[in-house]
């Protein structure tokens, strides 16, 4: 089991750092994933951006090629009471919503207003903020992790986020691995026609409908689920 007791925000710059009090004996059980980041200091904060016009690859298209929606199917987020977030319906919202309940089983327990989705906002703090706009973007507990700020996770986190992306395949990019981060911040990384898209929503289902497999059913420490998080982790993270 990943331990959840550490899973509390990151503090203010007034106060001291959670890291720093806690960062003596820290480890994940069975003392493996020292490769994530973040094991020790305090979050810290990228240069501010001033906030820019929402970028189209196309007429009509967000960063990552998916189409502009005036609206988007709202998702209930299942085992967290009135959780709900508005997102592109179909295999985006598969991918999305399979993130958002690891999420809320293996880090940190959400809450209503705690995820938000499709925005029609026209500008953005960063260029990938844009996805918003068609429905392929999620933000979990935007306020506690606002873009330019980095560092805001344990080991243990990082961990099963990272395991969380490899069940996605690529599909979805974490916005802690931008130029400018965003750890809140999870997208749709492919163009709508690419056919990995399709095939790792259909996995997702498939789990869904399997008794013991899916969001909780897994195990982030397992030897190869590790090699498979580390094969998708950028170089340097």
């Amino acid at each position: 089991m990943i331990d959840r007791s550490v899973s509390t925000p990151p503090p203010s710059p007034s106060r001291p750092s959670r890291r720093q009090l806690l960062t003596t004996g820290l480890g994940i059980a069975g003392g493996t994933a020292i490769w994530a980041t973040g094991l020790s200091g305090t979050a810290s904060a990228a240069p501010a951006a001033e906030p820019a016009a929402a970028p189209r690859s196309a007429a009509g298209t967000t960063g990552n090629g998916w189409p502009v929606i005036d609206q988007a199917a709202t998702q209930h987020l299942e085992g967290a009471y009135g959780v709900e977030f508005a997102v592109r319906d179909g295999d985006a919202a598969t991918l999305l919503t399979h993130l958002a309940r690891r999420y809320h089983y293996e880090i940190r327990t959400l809450a209503a207003g705690d995820v938000t989705g499709h925005t029609a906002e026209l500008t953005t703090a960063a260029p990938y903020e844009s996805n918003y706009r068609s429905g392929t973007a999620i933000a979990i507990l935007p306020r506690l992790y606002p873009a330019g700020a980095s560092g805001g996770f344990f080991s243990n986190e990082l961990t099963v986020i990272r395991d969380i992306l490899a069940d996605l395949e690529g599909t979805v990019k974490w916005g802690g691995d931008e130029a400018l981060p965003k750890e809140s911040h999870f997208q749709i990384d492919l163009p709508p026609n690419d056919p990995r898209v399709r095939k790792v929503a259909a996995k997702i289902r498939q789990w869904n409908d399997s008794p013991g497999k899916g969001a909780g059913a897994s195990d982030p420490l397992a030897p190869g689920r590790l090699q498979a998080a580390r094969a998708l982790t950028p170089q340097g993270r």
